[in-house]
């Protein structure tokens, strides 16, 4: 995304008298996207046609444009009145939005400001949203999402996705058909027992699959009436809800076992049925347990993944990718430590073993390669009550209780966080990585940031400008005494699932397999250039995400034909075109109709 100054003939005089930042840049997409953006002679693209008329129009976030409505449109749509006498072009509307979000000094009233904006106007919030996504992801997604759940309660003010609960099962396709949209592609669902770093949730976790879908239009053009944000309630463990009177969640233990089975199944049956097979299901925030157990089931027979293992997975390897070109190595000359044994942790060790396995390394050899630190200390054989992901990578070695000690032990290359127990990655943990290595990699992947297993200063400077960092939430760039300036790589799977979902839905693959989340994995890994590495970055800057997102799914669209997994017929020829054609523009469509007269004598009215 290529981002230009404003026009400074049409907003220099509008910059000054709203005291918006200097610096604020409107973007420039590739004209044959259809998200370009003009300043006030921006015309819409194309013309709508909608049945709506009148008051309905100005509360329909999907239509509503406020004071962007021409005067013809609100004459045809029986609107006039209803809007200030005043008429505005995007541009300025999205400036009004950033004086406004100025003013909030706090992350969370940032938050609900831009989610206001959502329900009242969805093309404007993705125009703020891709007018600088470096900026407001950090606000509709970690680590601001986290603090919105834990308030959702207080900050809810118009509901958005699906609520179903365990005493809907038996009817969750009629609840289905309550969804106002018919046409839906895509699906993120949580049952809110393990948000972000945060723990059980329960109903306030509803924000997670919310700002997921969100990134799915900003990140990957996915259109936002074609998402919907599913929450299952099936009660919750927390006790601080449960004591709660303005939690709005059902005040009960966690149902488990076969209901809870069966209300997934029942879900995942409505959901294909209603919205056939190729509906996209992303699974977010379940408990380890859970999560594993029904990816394993349902893999094969949905088109789903979870993205705590899957992509999680995807961009801590393509992280890995990008640090092998500074050390310049083979992955299979890299030792692998985890602080954390969860959904994460086992993706990532899985994907790193596929990986190895097509650098030609035989699979015990590569398993060999990843050690693992759980709340009971390293896995090791023998030890009682190791689940089967866990079995997997338990090794033939005495039992080491702290991860200090297994670092002096293992003496990896490569430490990489995902237990979400911060400062686990102590100052001497962090010399220890620099004595071992002359260019150590350390990831502290947990988030919200106050989870983070270190902060990208420490390693920076703990290892003295040797640390090779990327971390789940976003850190400040970090400037040594002896003058190297870093900017810290954010290891955040928005690199990854607006991609693959935009892919996915492009050519209707029913089964997404884990090749698709390696070669994800390189295809973001390739887009790090030389300069952004020698900055210490291991992703591309969040600004180009977009183009990032794009190419990921086009790559996916050529990998599901090559390999006969796609289900839409024939296949494109310029798939590059093909994929454009489908994005999704924050322009504003015409609703003026179509307006023309016939020559004067065909008009005449015949009188007796």
């Amino acid at each position: 995304m290529m981002l230009l100054p404003l026009p400074s003939r049409s907003f220099g005089p509008l910059l000054r008298a709203v005291g918006a930042v200097p610096q604020f840049r409107l973007p420039s997409f590739p004209q044959e996207r259809g998200c370009h953006f003009g300043g006030s002679s921006h015309r819409p693209t194309k013309a709508a046609t909608i049945k709506k008329r009148g008051y309905d129009i100005t509360r329909n976030p999907h239509l509503n444009k406020g004071m962007a409505f021409t005067l013809e449109e609100r004459l045809q749509l029986g609107i006039h009145g209803l809007l200030p006498p005043c008429f505005l072009s995007q541009d300025v509307q999205v400036l009004r939005v950033l004086k406004s979000y100025e003013t909030k000094s706090s992350d969370l009233d940032k938050y609900i400001i831009l989610m206001t904006l959502q329900d009242r106007n969805e093309k404007l919030f993705y125009r703020v949203l891709t007018s600088d996504i470096e900026r407001f992801m950090p606000i509709v997604y970690t680590p601001t999402v986290g603090l919105a759940c834990q308030q959702y309660g207080l900050a809810f003010r118009r509901p958005r996705g699906l609520f179903i609960t365990i005493h809907d099962k038996g009817h969750v396709a009629a609840m289905l058909d309550s969804w106002p949209e018919e046409n839906i592609k895509a699906i993120v669902v949580t049952d809110g027992e393990r948000i972000l770093g945060l723990g059980d949730l329960g109903s306030y976790g509803m924000g997670i699959p919310v700002g997921k879908l969100a990134l799915y239009t900003a990140c990957g053009g996915v259109h936002p009436q074609q998402c919907l944000p599913v929450l299952l309630d099936v009660g919750t463990d927390n006790e601080t809800l449960l004591n709660d009177p303005l939690y709005i969640g059902l005040k009960h233990k966690r149902v488990r076992g076969k209901q809870y089975d069966d209300l997934i199944d029942e879900f995942m049956q409505a959901v294909s049925s209603k919205y056939g097979m190729n509906c996209l299901i992303q699974f977010e925030d379940f408990a380890n347990a859970n999560a594993f157990r029904l990816l394993n089931k349902y893999r094969n027979r949905y088109c789903m993944f979870n993205d705590d293992i899957q992509g999680t997975a995807s961009v801590a390897v393509a992280g890995i990718f990008a640090a092998l070109r500074i050390i310049k190595n083979k992955l299979s000359d890299h030792k692998f430590v985890f602080q954390g044994a969860g959904e994460a942790a086992m993706g990532i060790a899985h994907l790193i073993v596929m990986a190895l396995e097509k650098e030609g390394i035989p699979r015990e050899e590569a398993v060999r390669k990843i050690w693992m630190v759980d709340s009971k200390g390293l896995i090791v054989k023998g030890r009682s009550h190791l689940n089967h992901e866990k079995e997997m990578f338990a090794h033939d070695h005495p039992p080491v209780k702290t991860l200090a000690e297994v670092l002096q032990r293992v003496k990896p290359t490569a430490l990489i966080g995902v237990a979400a127990i911060a400062g686990a990655f102590t100052d001497q943990i962090l010399k220890d990585m620099a004595t071992f290595n002359e260019r150590p990699i350390v990831f502290a992947l947990s988030n919200p940031t106050s989870k983070s297993e270190c902060t990208a200063e420490q390693c920076y400077r703990l290892t003295e400008g040797c640390g090779i960092f990327a971390s789940g939430s976003p850190f400040p760039k970090v400037t040594l005494p002896s003058g190297q300036t870093f900017f810290p790589g954010q290891g955040n799977n928005a690199y990854v699932f607006p991609g693959v979902a935009l892919g996915v839905i492009a050519c209707g693959v029913r089964h997404i397999s884990d090749d698709i989340f390696l070669l994800t994995a390189q295809s973001i890994a390739e887009e790090v250039t030389e300069e952004n590495l020698a900055e210490g970055r291991l992703y591309p800057p969040l600004s180009t995400i977009r183009d990032v997102s794009f190419k990921i799914a086009v790559k996916i669209v050529d990998y599901a034909y090559k390999h006969n997994l796609a289900s839409w017929y024939p296949e494109p020829e310029d798939k590059e075109s093909f994929v454009r054609s489908l994005i999704y523009s924050p322009d504003y469509d015409s609703f003026a109709i179509d307006h023309y007269r016939w020559p004067q004598e065909a008009m005449q009215t015949q009188n007796i």
